[in-house]
């Protein structure tokens, strides 16, 4: 399946980058889309990195060019094609870009979409990320936030961001998260949701280590490495 998708690594790389570079932007943060390399100007919020590679080609010191010196800046390396350790950089984690097409098939829960701010603060409340999430991302057009609600209440989310891609648009899926813990009810889920509003599109993330299996098991396919460096 990975091999008939047009979208690795290339098309990966810049859906994240334009997630994160919503993210920025929608908290005031001035950002910076190169060539190589995506970069926030500034310190983003936790779990977002200052800078993301969009080629496989992308050097050092094109990265540190755009990376704030000082401890605490985290580097995307889409391709893990990096070495930072000699900048005093250190890996954080490895993980899979994973890939799959949508398909047409009913969720087997009700999702919402969140389209107030103040359904998006609940949200992001429930999924952990408070503040991360600005208001004015319920009104960016290439961002959706879902919620499964149970009696009032937020049990489960995901970000689906769409972007362009080499052969027609790429749909990220990101921020998957269950209260309970049963995120492969939720990637299930995903899959269908998607086929109805993107059908056919190959829909692209990345996970690791235990956060990799539900994935896998809702039909993605592990199609490539990525590194997560911080300083």
């Amino acid at each position: 399946m990975a091999t008939s998708l047009p979208l690795f690594p290339v098309d990966g790389a810049m859906n994240n980058a334009r997630w994160c570079d919503a993210v920025c932007t929608a908290l005031g943060l001035p950002s910076s889309t190169g060539r190589r390399v995506w970069s926030a100007g500034g310190r983003p919020p936790a779990g977002y990195p200052d800078a993301v590679t969009l080629a496989a080609d992308a050097t050092v010191p094109e990265v540190l060019d755009v990376v704030e010196p000082g401890p605490g800046a985290t580097v995307k390396d889409s391709f893990a094609t990096l070495d930072l350790a000699p900048q005093g950089f250190h890996v954080l984690f490895d993980a899979h870009w994973i890939v799959r097409r949508s398909a047409q098939s009913v969720p087997t829960h009700s999702w919402a979409r969140v389209s107030k701010p103040a359904a998006l603060a609940v949200w992001a409340e429930a999924h952990g990320g408070g503040p991360t999430f600005a208001p004015s991302l319920v009104d960016h057009p290439d961002v959706r936030f879902l919620a499964l609600v149970d009696d009032g209440a937020v049990r489960a989310g995901v970000v689906l961001s769409t972007s362009p891609g080499r052969k027609g648009t790429v749909v990220g899926v990101s921020n998957v998260f269950h209260v309970d813990g049963d995120v492969a009810a939720v990637w299930a889920d995903v899959v269908a949701l998607t086929g109805r509003a993107w059908p056919g599109a190959p829909l692209v993330g990345y996970e690791a280590d235990a956060d990799l299996a539900p994935a896998l098991a809702a039909g993605f396919v592990a199609a490539g490495p990525l590194r997560v460096w911080a300083r």
